[in-house]
């Protein structure tokens, strides 16, 4: 009996170590598991995000289009009390923005203040154009119009920019070509196209300042008038018709006979004077002749 208690016991003891290892071993599988199972699909998942963000970054960075190149110009036209200040307080507005005057003319009667008339030509960065713009039509007096324009000038700058990078290589092309030239003529013919092309280039660097700064900086000429003073009219000018055409041909048939009947007014005495003095010569000549010697009489032939 004690040794088959010893051998049951033994049993339950293997048993339980077997139920516990196998306990253990399920414990350890699980974890195993578990990391197989979120360590497999954690790939997948820096996997999408790095594609995500990758997206994010490639739609971040993408190349733009380029602005276009615009030239505004705008025609102001305001009425204040005091002509002076207003046009002082335009200065301000425009310098304060990065802008400057580029003109400035003043029509004042000392005995009509009321009357002046000041004209201002304004020069304002493009960023701050529709802001400065909006400040002066309605921070200086009374709009009385405003005219607004815009050229997009993208091609011809692009033109000119590309025109000035070809005028570049090939002037160093060409000095390239003069380091082995050999003869005097060949040097001679290409310092002469060198000359040519940089006159060229110094041309198109000119057109592009230009451009850089009308696209850079919008023009606004603004007119200043006083209380009493009178809008000047802005007639737009009518395309040519064949009405305009033929008054024009009939003002020029008309002037042309005034100047041609006026020429021969101013001629006149003196071809009169000619004429007489021609004529009387014509006669004296004619007299002349018939006051002269008789032929004599043939003598008679034996």
């Amino acid at each position: 009996m004690l040794a088959g208690g010893m051998l049951l016991a033994g049993c339950s003891a293997t048993s339980a170590s077997s139920a516990s290892s196998a306990a253990a071993g399920s414990a350890v599988a699980a974890p195993s598991a578990a990391a197989t199972g979120p360590g497999a699909g954690a790939p997948d998942v820096r996997n999408a995000a790095s594609s995500a963000t990758g997206q994010a970054n490639t739609g971040t960075t993408a190349r733009l289009t380029p602005a276009s190149d615009i030239i505004y110009t705008a025609q102001l036209t305001v009425r204040a009390a005091n002509v002076g200040s207003a046009s002082a307080r335009a200065t301000q507005i425009t310098e304060t923005a990065g802008g400057y005057v580029s003109n400035e003319t003043t029509s004042a009667d000392p005995d009509h203040p009321s009357q002046a008339i000041a004209t201002v030509q304004l020069k304002i960065p493009v960023a701050s154009y529709p802001f400065i713009l909006g400040q002066l039509a309605g921070g200086l007096g009374t709009q009385l119009s405003l005219q607004e324009q815009a050229q997009d000038v993208t091609q011809q700058v692009a033109d000119v920019n590309s025109q000035v990078t070809s005028d570049q290589a090939a002037i160093v092309q060409l000095r390239a070509l003069l380091a082995h030239a050999g003869s005097v003529g060949d040097l001679l013919q290409v310092q002469n196209q060198i000359n040519n092309e940089e006159s060229a280039l110094e041309a198109m660097q000119a057109q592009q300042r230009a451009l850089s700064h009308e696209t850079t900086y919008a023009t606004v000429t603004l007119t200043i008038l006083g209380p009493r003073a009178k809008p000047v009219p802005h007639h737009p000018k009518a395309p040519p018709s064949l009405g305009g055409g033929l008054g024009a041909g009939w003002h020029a048939l008309k002037v042309s006979l005034s100047w041609t009947l006026a020429f021969l007014g101013a001629i006149a005495p003196f071809a009169a004077i000619a004429a007489i003095a021609g004529y009387a010569i014509y006669r004296a000549r004619r007299w002349m002749l018939r006051r002269g010697p008789a032929p004599r009489p043939a003598a008679p032939e034996n």
